[in-house]
């Protein structure tokens, strides 16, 4: 591959790595604080995963940018210290989605509305469809497996965004309260994947990464 070709496509790589930081960082907030407003833990719980997707987002822009300078993809000192801390953050958020959604069972809680939880995934879906496409073209255009394990995390918050309008438009048409502490339960699911791939790619193993991240 000419040297222009590859620069070319690791720029297209780094800019990929960017928008997947600020889309996470957006999305975080609004799901937040969407979320706490209509007292919807699936959205409020979905937002947190977004913001702890940021983490491991730097994580690979900082892996993006040391391969641009030649120094191969093998995984630094900063790079698995921000995956330990995204497994961290990760399994904490684990444990109290499961906490909360179980005392929501328990109490009958219902959410105000889900109807953002609705927009916000359906948003988040089209663009992690659009993120997933360009990351694996790029990634197989470079021959990076780094590049392409990122994309299937990417794909794992597609999975998060189906759960949440699946959980959110389940509760919108039949108006039982416990879909939304069920979504909640969905999302630690994937979220605990999440924090077990990230402490094994911390330790050096390649996973398949069935949950990263979008959020």
């Amino acid at each position: 591959m000419q040297q222009a070709t590859r620069d070319r496509l690791l720029a297209t790589a780094n800019l990929l790595a960017i928008l997947t930081i600020g889309y996470n960082f957006v999305e975080g907030i609004v799901s937040m604080v969407l979320g706490s407003a209509d007292e919807t833990l699936a959205l409020f719980g979905f937002g947190v995963d977004s913001f702890i997707e940021v983490i491991s987002a730097i994580g690979v822009w900082h892996m993006l940018r040391r391969i641009q300078n030649n120094q191969g993809e093998t995984r630094d000192a900063f790079e698995q210290r921000a995956l330990r801390i995204t497994g961290g953050a990760f399994y904490a958020l684990t444990a109290g989605l499961v906490l909360m959604a179980v005392l929501n069972l328990v109490q009958q809680h219902r959410p105000e509305t889900t109807l953002w939880g609705v927009v916000v995934s359906l948003v988040s879906m089209s663009f992690m469809w659009l993120l997933i496409h360009y990351k694996v073209k790029v990634g197989r255009e470079l021959n990076s497996p780094a590049i392409l394990a990122d994309a299937a995390c990417s794909r794992a918050c597609l999975y998060l965004s189906v759960v949440l309008l699946v959980a959110s438009t389940g509760f919108e048409l039949t108006g039982i309260a416990s879909l939304d502490a069920i979504g909640s339960l969905g999302i630690a699911w994937l979220t605990w994947k999440e924090g077990r791939e990230a402490f094994a790619k911390a330790r050096g193993m390649e996973c398949s990464c069935h949950c990263s991240c979008g959020g």
